[in-house]
């Protein structure tokens, strides 16, 4: 048993509010999934995002010296910028993803990459989820929309690597609530076609798998109509771009879900309490999203 959270702000006047929002959502859903969790934030594209990239970096201590990096980091790369927060840093630079990535695995190897892209910041952690919100303080957190999890781990380990939501290339994330029976099956096709993994998670071979029929030059739509062919098991999925969110659940749609749609906002959640405190939720239109429709939002 796993929570999924969404907050999709249409009335850009809230954006500002877009953390304080969703973290009453994300901690409510701790009673679902209390070993682990994290949330995708999308900031709001700018022209100064288009130049430059966003690194997420993830250190074990949460303790975490980040001084002399930040001075060695500028020596080197002296047009990057990072902001810290105990053991995550946000990384702003207009080099590549790829060269940064050389430099901080050699001045500490065991610093983890979460995710890199224009405008997509990512956290995630082990813990009840109202730990890491008050960690990474997420209700100060901007945007236009985000995708959060709470995880039950049942069948593997827990650790921040399995932790959700999963990305796979620049600015796409996905979050799982279900089991898939087949995800080995996935997991050798992908790897046969180049596809490295770093976690046993199912929820990674999903993320995977719609990330390579997108590169393959299929619309996030036509990735999900594969889906439906191929994932075998228990699924809503909850997925994130820089322009979107996108929710689907498989044919049994045995794993719960609601939508609040309103003008101000989209929010999505796996129960009804989670979504309670949002404003004028009396007046959304509430429903319940059917099997293996595609359900998309778009920033205007």
């Amino acid at each position: 048993m796993c929570g999924i959270v969404g907050l999709f702000i249409k009335n850009k006047s809230m954006r500002d509010q877009l953390g304080a929002l969703a973290t009453p959502m994300f901690v409510c859903m701790g009673d679902r999934g209390p070993d682990s969790g994290g949330l995708a934030v999308f900031n709001e594209p700018t022209p100064e995002s288009a130049q430059r990239w966003r690194i997420n970096v993830f250190a074990r201590n949460r303790e975490y010296p980040w001084e002399p990096l930040i001075h060695g980091l500028r020596q080197t790369h002296p047009a990057t910028d990072i902001v810290a927060s105990s053991n995550h840093a946000i990384l702003m630079t207009d080099q590549v993803p790829e060269i940064v990535a050389r430099w901080l695995g050699e001045y500490d190897p065991m610093l983890i990459f979460l995710s890199t892209g224009r405008v997509m910041d990512l956290y995630k952690d082990t813990g009840h989820p109202r730990e890491l919100a008050e960690r990474y303080h997420f209700t100060d957190l901007r945007g236009t929309h985000c995708v959060g999890h709470t995880r039950m781990a049942t069948e593997s380990a827990v650790t921040p690597a399995h932790s959700h939501p999963f990305v796979a290339g620049n600015d796409f994330c996905l979050v799982h609530n279900g089991s898939l029976s087949n995800h080995n099956s996935l997991r050798r096709l992908l790897e046969r076609r180049g596809i490295q993994f770093e976690t046993d998670n199912d929820t990674e071979a999903v993320c995977r798998f719609l990330q390579w029929r997108m590169r393959e030059g299929d619309t996030i739509e036509e990735s999900l109509a594969r889906g439906f062919e191929e994932l075998d098991g228990f699924y809503t999925l909850l997925m994130g771009t820089p322009e979107r969110l996108v929710l689907v659940r498989d044919a049994f749609a045995c794993k719960p879900g609601i939508i609040a749609d309103t003008p101000d906002y989209v929010a999505i959640g796996s129960e009804f309490r989670t979504l309670a405190h949002l404003p004028r939720i009396h007046e959304a239109n509430l429903f319940e999203p059917v099997p293996e429709k595609i359900y998309s939002w778009t920033i205007a």
